[in-house]
């Protein structure tokens, strides 16, 4: 009798499991559930953003808050989706994290300094363009550079930081030089300061940043590429990508837009702002 217990005691742990399984496996993964619906039903936008990037999002540690202008537009957009309260929530992404992070559904979207690419267009959907960037360089004031020409020389050391766009656009426009890779901007800002390039590459409005952070460092060159910013997307969640969309004409249309991007680079010496302005 009780070895007969203990056999049906098995059998029912079996189909218990049978069935956990079997839901499991009926159950969409995150990254193809419907990510606008989701976010209606929890009230919440989960943004990737940087929290190295000045400007742009930094981490302030009097409050451990990120704090940017993509991250006041976040905010925006996010009101405008799901209403006044509608709240975003940020999770902390790289260069080299952001693409897995929202292809495995660990964020709904990505806003950080990502340039709209064809590369990146097979993997990602993006809205439209919300940030119009170019690549420049940063160097020590006194410093031979003085354009992206400067650096094509043979042994030149130059610094960026792994998966932005800007490692593959320096390879183009200076091919002999040599390219160290970092994994952030604050890793790359130190490898500048202690000799280990020449200079420092990437988009404009990330390099005014460090260098309103670097009295001693300046940005030369002007611009050598167009890198328009967009807010990347799964691929599949068409629903989200026109609200998204429609959130951004709405704040450009009001005003919103042009008060973030005044409060954030208004100021900021060598930042052309009305030419950003929309």
């Amino acid at each position: 009798m009780k070895k007969l217990k203990r056999v049906l005691g098995a059998l029912g742990m079996l189909s218990l499991l049978a069935i956990v399984l079997t839901a499991c496996g009926s159950r969409k993964s995150l990254s193809q559930q419907d990510v606008l619906q989701n976010d209606r039903a929890s009230n919440t936008i989960t943004w990737g953003v940087k929290a190295d990037t000045k400007l742009f999002g930094l981490m302030d540690v009097k409050d451990n808050q990120v704090k940017g202008f993509d991250v006041d537009i976040a905010k925006a957009i996010t009101k405008r989706i799901l209403g006044k309260n509608g709240q975003a929530k940020f999770v902390q992404v790289t260069s080299q994290t952001r693409i897995p992070l929202l292809k495995n559904g660990n964020i709904d979207a990505i806003i950080a300094t990502m340039t709209i690419t064809p590369e990146r267009e097979k993997q990602v959907d993006f809205s439209t363009s919300y940030f119009d960037a170019g690549q420049s360089l940063l160097v020590k004031k006194g410093s031979n550079v003085k354009s992206v020409k400067d650096l094509n020389k043979t042994g030149t050391k130059v610094l960026g930081v792994t998966g932005a766009n800007s490692v593959a656009n320096i390879k183009k426009y200076a091919p002999k030089a040599r390219v160290l890779e970092l994994s952030d901007y604050a890793q790359a800002m130190t490898a500048l300061k202690s000799g280990q390039g020449v200079a420092l590459t990437t988009d404009n409005g990330i390099l005014y940043g460090m260098a309103s952070q670097n009295p001693g460092y300046k940005v030369v060159g002007g611009a050598f590429t167009k890198e328009p910013y967009g807010i990347a997307i799964n691929k599949g969640q068409g629903a989200f990508k026109k609200e998204v969309n429609q959130a951004l004409k709405e704040i450009e249309a009001d005003g919103t837009y042009n008060r973030i991007l005044k409060k954030w680079f208004g100021n900021v010496a060598g930042f052309n702002y009305k030419e950003a302005a929309r």
